[in-house]
């Protein structure tokens, strides 16, 4: 069945989207088309920094109060940082929508930027960067996107000690009133919602601001690189290289080329460096696939002693994929990828970030046409994109001292 996908840009600029659900629960986002990716290596940081700061109070609410609207009357409420989106959301009984634009809304115009709250903050963002660092896994991805990337793109999206040391209120200030204007807003609604009240909500609550989103030059690399460290007993590796962007001609065979490698049980690496040899018990994918930056990882735990064995099966694995894939493997691979996008859609939150995104990176209703893309791809896209893999990678590994 189609899904009921409305969209609307207001005269202003900013963008309202509903899905409509016929289920008494909602997702609503209030989102800005900015994030790391806009940052320059300086101010790195600061979109996250920004995101954790309007959730401590407007002219209207203090902090607590914002909490309180939302979680008394039965909803949740979060928000998140990517390297080109930064959202915050609720998910609330429908009856309560009202209450989820109202309070949303105030957050993101309204913000007060207490002095004091930005000091306190600023300690929590430097717990967090060392909660990432600690954790080998986390630390793993961040590191592998720094040897795909030269900065500003690859460092942290926390930011750094450094970084977070040197912004202050005038910069978060500066930055805010330059992003956080109608022309670079969502607000993206799934569930049992009005499409005309969310239209009438936006035109009567935002004005005219216009703010321009600066672009930071993104330059690609690839790098090796090994990190010793003690108290470890597993080493954590990442083998990682650019793919296509959306808007490319073979964009979605990278997604294919993730699905077969390491997508689940059924995956080439995990039946490889799993089943058959017991070097690793975790063997995942990931996909990193926008307008501005594109890349695929595997993440591999194992014992140091295996790390270059497993480097070693994924570029021969690699190189078998460029050579002896065959239209029957493609075709169960393009049903397990749909599959997984149509049980994507089905928690109201998760298909809220899915709309999210496409808008971010071209437009929402393009989401709706990810089956017929997926469809499209070639077995030939698969094969070309896996033997330049091979060959062209990034890897990173943190092994125990």
């Amino acid at each position: 069945m189609k899904p009921k996908f409305y969209k609307k840009v207001l005269k202003n600029g900013m963008t309202v989207l509903l899905e409509k659900r016929d289920v008494p629960v909602v997702s609503v986002a209030f989102a800005v088309r900015a994030g790391g990716v806009n940052e320059t290596s300086e101010e790195r940081g600061i979109s996250h920094f920004i995101e954790h700061l309007i959730y401590k109070g407007t002219k209207k609410r203090s902090a607590k109060k914002i909490a309180e609207e939302i979680e008394k009357n039965g909803g949740d409420l979060n928000g998140f940082t990517s390297e080109n989106i930064v959202a915050y959301w609720c998910k609330m009984p429908s009856s309560k929508l009202s209450i989820a634009l109202e309070v949303l809304g105030d957050m993101i115009k309204n913000p007060l930027f207490d002095e004091k709250e930005i000091e306190k903050e600023r300690c929590v963002i430097f717990e967090e960067i060392k909660m990432y660092k600690d954790n080998p896994r986390m630390h793993t991805f961040e590191e592998i996107q720094g040897a795909l990337y030269k900065e500003p793109l690859g460092m942290n999206l926390a930011g750094t000690f450094d970084t977070m040391k040197n912004i202050n209120r005038n910069k978060i200030i500066e930055k805010f009133k330059n992003i956080y204007n109608p022309n670079n807003l969502i607000l993206a609604v799934v569930g049992d919602a009005d499409f005309d009240k969310l239209v009438s909500f936006a035109e009567e609550n935002f004005g005219n601001e216009k703010g321009k989103i600066e672009n930071q030059q993104i330059i690609l690399k690839n790098e090796v690189k090994i990190e010793k460290r003690e108290g470890i007993d597993q080493a954590n590796l990442a083998f990682a290289y650019h793919s296509p962007l959306i808007g490319e001609k073979n964009a979605y065979a990278s997604i294919i080329l993730s699905v077969l490698m390491a997508g689940g049980m059924s995956s080439r690496l995990f039946e490889e460096i799993r089943e058959k040899r017991n070097l690793a018990y975790a063997v995942k994918g990931e996909i990193e696939l926008n307008k501005n930056f594109a890349y695929n990882l595997i993440y591999v735990g194992t014992m140091k002693e295996n790390v270059e064995k497993v480097k070693e099966i994924i570029i021969k694995e690699l190189k078998k994929v460029s050579k002896d894939l065959g239209e029957k493997e493609l075709k169960e691979v393009k049903e397990q990828v749909i599959g997984n996008y149509l049980i994507a859609m089905e928690d109201s939150q998760q298909q809220m970030v899915n709309l999210l995104s496409s808008e971010i990176n071209g437009k929402a209703e393009d989401y709706y046409k990810f089956e017929e893309k997926i469809k499209e791809v070639k077995l030939e896209d698969v094969k070309k994109l896996a033997q330049t893999a091979s060959e062209k990678y990034s890897f990173f590994a943190l092994i125990p001292k």
